[in-house]
């Protein structure tokens, strides 16, 4: 995933004006990849907080002006008013507090500070070809309600951060057009591969709508596109 989305994510962040001497809060580092970008483009003066609920991934990794901390943006006390950037990627669409999160990193934001949040949309899923695969993709979005797991979430962000009383709101989307046996393909077909016991059991997809998933993801023949990433940021008034 780093290697698919971090090159969109960097040029957002660029867009937005960071500079050395900014004080920067990711919230969901995950691998710290960003997190470890941000904290060279703000040194020698600048600060960077790597927050994770789980932060195996980079609990080893130390870099000048980089800080790992573990949070979790719902419970765990967050600084007010801190921060130049906070940015978090692919993370609200697992939160079942996801407006709340939103609410939460705004406040951590310094007056005059931007907050870029990226996030799933999984419309293009919805008329996948061929039939089986739009059977496949149906399933799927079916088990991720049943999960708690809101990929429609990508399109609403834009909307919530204005709600909030964000000013200079926009969005846009990054839309993948992929072939079978690609990068892409790979990403999906691990992710199938650890979920399908659970996606089996929840009844939502068959073994032969699984047979045929395999088959088209392993083409490079088959091109087809299933989700996009919406990029939403906006600036705390002041």
């Amino acid at each position: 995933m780093s290697e698919l989305l971090d090159p969109f994510e960097r040029s957002h962040i660029e867009r937005l004006g960071l500079r050395d001497g900014w004080r920067c809060l990711e919230v969901g580092c995950g691998n710290g990849s960003i997190a470890q970008w941000l904290a060279v483009q703000v040194a020698p003066s600048g600060h960077v907080v790597a927050s994770d609920l789980d932060i195996s991934y980079i609990s080893g990794v130390e870099r000048p002006c980089l800080e790992v901390r573990q949070l979790d943006i719902l419970r765990d006390a967050i600084e007010e008013a801190a921060y130049d950037l906070v940015v978090a990627r692919a993370l609200l669409h697992h939160l079942p507090g996801a407006r709340e999160a939103l609410q939460r990193m705004i406040s951590a934001l310094k007056p005059g500070g931007v907050l870029l949040s990226i996030e799933p949309d999984m419309l293009p899923a919805t008329v996948a070809e061929p039939t089986a695969l739009q059977t496949f993709w149906q399933g799927w979005l079916m088990w991720s309600v049943d999960a708690g797991i809101d990929y429609s979430i990508g399109r609403k962000i834009a909307g919530w951060l204005d709600s909030f009383g964000m000013e200079q709101v926009s969005a846009e989307g990054y839309t993948p057009v992929f072939n079978g046996a690609s990068p892409w393909a790979t990403y999906w077909t691990e992710t199938m591969r650890e979920l399908r016991p659970r996606l089996l059991e929840s009844g939502h997809i068959s073994a032969k709508c699984f047979a045929e998933f395999d088959i088209c993801y392993s083409d490079p023949h088959y091109w087809t596109s299933v989700l996009t990433m919406v990029a939403s940021w906006g600036r705390k008034p002041g």
